[in-house]
């Protein structure tokens, strides 16, 4: 069905349906069209945006853009230091971020981050269903009944990039008297205050380092300390950013971290009693506040989808997904954006793939390779590799994909066998990889080891068992320059890939 005037993609019938107007929706329909596949692109905003039309309450994102980086803007290694542009296959659709950014810093507010996003559809011209809600999912013959405000559509596939936005505030004594972050209201109103935050994580931090030249006193406590994403080596962790304002304050008085579980909160007066336990069993401690916050979190807004059958776990309530992103209860169901976090991939050194903007736009335009192959019949042209060619490209992809450095131990570049010769197979999950049964061939993917290193290592294929070949890291992150690691690679390859 072809879209109509202003409002496109009426209820009916469609071979496909997206649902959201995120980062993700936004990537994944565009990759579609660029395939060729028809399918319907619906949101319950009013505008392109998703979460971003709401956070940071604090207006300032935790990914970067790098206006000025060391290659040419608009090109795929720029990639590697835009982290919050969509990926377009035409000049004037890639790398928007930058162009709308003040100089102030290189990380772009919320507002430039909206209109970013707003532009790459405008630019696009990129249909999509605004105010139309999804609000029940039923199954009907081999496929889905979409029950939205303006009606119901019908589709065999259906694309969920709905985000993980829905408020979770933990099950405790005295829950009515904790506001969550969503309810922050603006900073001067918490003048002279005394703060209690519940919560560690990047929300908790950024309340405390947005609200510091206003309260009085912060106390920031959860069961478990806070881990830095530099220790991390992903975005898992609080970002340093949000903890450098927090940690100079705490030096300096004002500011209380305490590792300890929040047994209840009670009100007193005209504020609160928030009653905590010691993680180390040292006792507990009564802390009076004025006003209490959940920065706890968030769950995915799947609405009747696990009554259908699809399994989620954890507090965020993820859905359980295959390596390309369908879930791994209900086929034909399928995610993309923020809530591909439930695939996590191999979690090799305990680091997982990210749903952040910048590894989350190549999850979906992957999903729409997959889907447009699997489902739709559109043959993606594969370059073959000339032979001798084979270690040069995994070397310049370990130096240079943004995938690769954006998507570290989960996104590879993968090169198999073929009867023809070696062919570039593309980006690929690693995991869809190492657990696969096809050809002969190799995955290279880059890993961060525990002292912070960055390693590329190549998963060998070979009659169905998998080898491994960590290269040694180099200072400049260049690979190509490694005599050794060429001759290791070469050698691990001889009778796979020429």
């Amino acid at each position: 069905m072809e879209p109509l005037g202003d409002r496109p993609f009426p209820p009916g019938d469609y071979p496909l349906v997206v649902v959201g107007s995120g980062p993700g929706a936004l990537q994944v329909s565009y990759s579609l069209r660029r395939l060729g596949i028809d399918h319907a692109l619906i949101s319950a905003d009013d505008r392109p945006g998703g979460m971003f039309l709401r956070f940071p309450f604090f207006q300032r994102l935790l990914s970067w853009t790098k206006p000025y980086a060391p290659v040419p803007r608009g090109t795929r290694a720029y990639e590697r230091y835009d982290w919050n542009s969509l990926i377009g296959e035409e000049p004037a659709h890639r790398a928007i971020q930058a162009e709308l950014m003040d100089g102030s810093s290189e990380f772009p507010s919320r507002p430039e981050m909206e209109a970013s996003l707003s532009e790459f559809v405008r630019r696009s011209e990129l249909p999509i269903r605004f105010g139309c809600t999804w609000q029940a999912t039923r199954a009907e013959g081999d496929g889905f009944v979409l029950e939205t405000t303006d009606g119901e559509y019908r589709a065999k596939h259906v694309v969920f990039a709905v985000g993980v936005a829905e408020a979770f505030t933990p099950d405790l004594p005295g829950r009515e008297h904790v506001a969550h972050y969503v309810a922050t209201r603006p900073a001067e109103s918490y003048a002279g205050q005394r703060l209690f935050i519940i919560g560690k994580q990047n929300s908790g931090f950024e309340l405390a380092s947005g609200l510091l030249s206003w309260a009085s006193r912060i106390v920031l406590a959860s069961p478990r300390p806070a881990k830095l994403s530099v220790q991390t080596n992903s975005l898992a962790g609080i970002r340093a950013r949000y903890v450098q304002p927090v940690e100079d304050r705490f030096m300096g008085g004002g500011v209380f971290i305490l590792d300890a579980a929040i047994d209840g909160v009670e009100r007193i007066g005209d504020g609160f009693l928030v009653r905590t336990r010691a993680s180390d069993g040292s006792g507990s401690l009564d802390i009076e506040a004025d006003e209490v916050f959940a920065a706890t979190g968030f769950t995915a807004p799947l609405r009747d989808l696990p009554a259908l059958g699809v399994a989620t776990f954890g507090q965020s309530r993820l859905p359980a997904q295959t390596p390309f992103w369908e879930s791994a209860s209900v086929p034909n169901i399928h995610f993309a954006g923020t809530i591909t976090m439930g695939a996590a991939g191999l979690k090799k050194n305990g680091v997982g793939g990210t749903g952040a903007v910048q590894g989350a736009r190549y999850n979906a335009r992957i999903l729409a390779r997959s889907l447009a192959e699997r489902h739709f019949g559109v043959a993606v042209p594969r370059e073959v590799v000339a032979p001798g060619a084979v270690v040069d490209r995994l070397l310049e992809e370990a130096s240079d994909a943004p995938e690769l450095w954006n998507q570290k131990g989960y996104l590879a570049r993968v090169v198999l066998a073929g009867p023809d010769g070696p062919y570039d197979d593309g980006i690929l999950p690693l995991q869809a990889f190492v657990d696969g049964d096809g050809a002969d061939g190799a995955a290279m993917t880059l890993e961060g080891d525990a002292d912070g290193s960055i390693r590329p290592v190549a998963y060998i294929r070979r009659g169905g068992a998998i080898s491994e070949v960590t290269l040694d890291p180099e200072p400049l992150h260049d690979f190509r320059s490694s005599t050794d690691g060429r001759r290791r690679l070469s050698e691990a390859l001889r009778g796979v890939l020429p």
